[in-house]
Formats: structure tokens, C-alpha cells, sequence
């Protein structure tokens, strides 16, 4: 990841500076919000550019909002994201404000999941592949999310997490760029449906 992260900073034209990147990723309360998770949205997000005229730039500006997405978790919504923004901000201050603000905002996308950026689109996707996984990487993540959130009861956890299956089912568009609907859709909606059944 700090690989990922350097070579990005330097295409931009600054220098490195990853600070606490990999100890924060690395934090013992990350059950799927972890180094893994954030790795795989960065192959993911690369992946999917392929099929776009992202310039080098563009895809460096990726990259680096790839591997900062995450790097807050409390299991806060929208606080964690906005906390993580302000990392990234923090830690790319020697590079152009123009780029700094696109990394910051394709940060912020992620809390809503929706955004006019095609650079955010391929983020967004690829934050959301491990939904149309296997069935056994699925039920991993799934334990995994439940882990997260443990401070919930039972009772308190299925009636959010209904409502999270609910409101992606009920999407038009699970997947905003046409290389990830045909990778990850028809998966994801079954994969999606069978746990939304298994929570009664």
C-alpha cells in the first residue's frame, strides 16, 4: 500500500508522505475495513480504469483516494469519511490544491456512494466488488461487517442491516460503470437477497 501511495505522490510531483497510512489500516477493531479491504479496492479501482482514457494523472489521483478511503474507521458513518478527507489533505499538502481537492472529494464521495466524477464512479465500484464475490468471500465479509458493529444487539443489527440490503436491491444501478454491472451485479443481487432472507 505505501508502494501504491508513493508512486502516486510522485507522479503528482511531490514527495512521499505516507504518515500513519499502514498502522491505521492495521488497527485491531478492523474486521473488513482493513489492509486486505483497501488493497483490493485499490487492484479493483486500477482494474476497472482500464476501460477509461483516465490520464496518468487522473489514475494517480485514484490511487491515492483508494488507499485513503478507509483510513479513519470507527464504525462512524460519514464522520469516518470526512475525517479521512482531512488525512489525506493533510498528508498531500505539498502537491497542486487542484489535485489535493480531487483525492479530498473523491473521499467524500463514498459517503453517499454517488458523485458527477468518472474517477469517482470506478472508486464507488470498486469499494462495492466484494459484494459480487464468491458466496464464501460474501459470508466472510459479511461476519466481518457484523464484528464491526458487535456494540449492536442482535435485534438493533438486523433491522440495519434490512435496511442497508434493502436500499442497494432497490438501486437501478448497483454499479455506476458498465465494466463492474457486467463483473459484479448479477452476483451481488443474489448475494445481497440471500443474506436480506437470512435476517428474517
Amino acid at each position: 500500500m505505501k508502494r501504491i501511495w508513493d508512486d502516486a505522490v510522485r507522479t503528482l510531483g511531490g514527495a512521499p508522505d505516507a504518515g500513519d497510512l499502514m498502522e491505521r489500516y492495521a488497527e485491531p477493531h478492523r474486521s473488513y475495513h482493513n489492509t486486505f479491504h483497501v488493497m483490493s479496492v485499490a487492484r479493483d479501482s486500477s482494474e476497472l480504469a482500464d476501460a477509461f482514457a483516465f490520464s496518468t494523472e487522473e489514475r494517480a489521483i485514484l490511487a491515492l483516494a483508494a488507499c485513503a478511503h478507509d483510513v479513519i474507521y470507527d464504525g462512524n458513518p460519514g464522520d469516518d469519511e470526512r475525517a479521512s478527507a482531512a488525512w489525506a489533505r493533510e498528508r498531500l499538502h505539498g502537491l497542486e490544491e487542484e489535485h489535493i481537492a480531487r483525492v479530498e472529494s473523491l473521499v467524500l464521495a463514498t459517503i453517499t456512494h454517488s458523485s458527477d466524477d468518472p474517477l469517482a464512479h470506478v472508486l464507488l465500484d470498486a469499494d462495492l466488488a466484494i459484494l459480487g464475490s464468491e458466496p464464501e468471500h460474501y459470508e466472510r465479509y459479511r461476519q466481518a461487517v457484523r464484528q464491526e458493529y458487535s456494540r449492536y444487539d442482535d435485534e438493533t443489527w438486523r433491522a440495519g442491516r434490512a435496511h442497508v440490503l434493502k436500499t442497494l436491491l432497490d438501486r437501478e444501478d448497483l454499479y455506476v460503470s458498465e465494466p463492474a454491472r457486467q463483473l459484479w451485479d448479477a452476483a451481488a443481487r443474489i448475494n445481497l437477497a440471500r443474506e436480506l432472507q437470512s435476517l428474517g
